[in-house]
């Protein structure tokens, strides 16, 4: 029996022979590799993207927070920007006092980024309620204001003379700016 195999069947034969074997080369020697360096970075990209998830999360719980605490603290966060004026301060405070009055302001040393001012005052009021009363004020006012002890009361016949030193924090604008500015950088 003979064999009847035309050229063309050998050339097709031949053909599909060498493309069989440059699918297998392909395969093993390019495809297969870069599969398994693809499912490595996979995984890397899958942890990354984990990593990042939890980071936006709490990149967005503290930005959360701060706008709830920035809305909640808006008074004293203005508070802090606000020069301190010793005429409004007295303007604000006289319905306190019989009379108030505030000596020369004084720049004590910078506290942590904040500008301190020391302020003396002298005061006369009827009644130690009265005092009380200004302490309440100050915590609702316009400037952050530390009143230092001692408080000296002395007894003026009708009156009680009170004198006491306060402390006026604001904002160090020199400091902040220049951090803001090698920050930016």
């Amino acid at each position: 029996m003979k064999i009847n195999i035309s050229r063309h069947q050998i050339y097709i034969l031949l053909l599909s022979f060498f493309l069989f074997l440059f699918v297998l080369i392909f395969s093993f020697g390019l495809l297969i590799p870069e599969g398994q360096e693809y499912r490595l970075k996979r995984t890397a990209l899958k942890k990354e993207l984990k990593e990042y998830n939890q980071y936006q999360v709490f990149h967005n719980e503290t930005l959360e927070t701060l706008k709830e605490l920035q809305s909640k603290n808006r008074n004293i966060i203005t508070a802090f920007d606000r020069p301190f004026s010793p005429e409004r301060f007295e303007k604000q405070h006289k319905s306190h006092f019989s009379s108030l009055t505030i000596s020369k302001i004084q720049r004590a040393k910078d506290e942590e980024g904040f500008s301190v001012y020391e302020v003396n005052t002298t005061s006369h009021i009827s009644s130690p309620t009265n005092f009380y009363d200004f302490l309440d004020a100050l915590n609702k006012g316009d400037w952050i204001i530390g009143v230092n002890f001692p408080i000296k009361f002395v007894r003026d016949g009708e009156m009680i003379k009170s004198s006491f030193t306060m402390k006026v924090y604001a904002n160090n604008k020199d400091k902040n700016s220049s951090a803001s500015v090698s920050s930016a950088k």
